[in-house]
C-alpha cells in the first residue's frame, strides 16, 4: 500500500506530464488525463483533463471539454466546463454551453451558447479503493 506522501509524489508527476494532438491528427474517441494537452488537430469525443487544455487556432472538438483550465482559439462544438480559468482567444469559435469559474473573451471570439460562472465543481476520476485510478493516467482512445 502506497503511503500518502509516495500517492503525493506521484499525482505531482502524473500532473506534469503533457500531451500533443498534432496538426493534420484525427481523433475519434474520448481523451482523459491528468496532465496538460494541446490539440492542433481534430477530435471527435470528449475531453477531460485535472490541469489544463489549449486547443490551437486550427483545432476542431466536436465533443464536451471538462478541465481546470483551458486557452481556447479554434473550435468547439459541445459544452464546455472549467472549474478556474477559461479564455477564448480572439480565433475562437464555441457552440455550445459553458461553466467556468472566470471567463476571459478576447475581441473576435465567437460563443454561442449559454454561460455560467462561479463555483464549479472539481474534475474527477473514477478511483480504486486505495486512492490510485484503475489504468494508467494517460490519454487514451475510447
Amino acid at each position: 500500500m502506497l503511503t500518502s506522501k509516495e500517492q503525493k509524489r506521484a499525482a505531482e508527476e502524473i500532473s506534469n506530464s503533457s500531451n500533443v494532438i498534432g496538426k493534420g491528427t484525427v481523433l475519434e474517441g474520448n481523451i482523459e488525463t491528468y496532465g496538460n494537452i494541446r490539440i492542433e488537430g481534430r477530435i471527435n469525443g470528449s475531453i477531460k483533463s485535472k490541469s489544463k487544455i489549449a486547443l490551437g487556432n486550427g483545432s476542431h472538438v466536436e465533443g464536451n471539454i471538462i478541465a481546470q483550465n483551458a486557452d481556447i482559439e479554434g473550435e468547439v462544438k459541445g459544452k464546455v466546463e472549467i472549474t478556474e480559468l477559461l479564455v477564448l482567444k480572439a480565433t475562437a469559435s464555441v457552440h455550445g454551453d459553458i461553466i467556468t469559474g472566470k471567463l476571459v473573451v478576447e475581441p473576435g471570439a465567437m460563443f454561442n451558447g449559454t454561460c455560467k460562472m462561479g463555483t464549479v465543481k472539481d474534475v474527477k476520476f473514477p478511483e480504486t479503493g486505495n486512492g490510485i485510478r484503475s489504468q494508467q493516467p494517460e490519454a487514451r482512445m475510447n
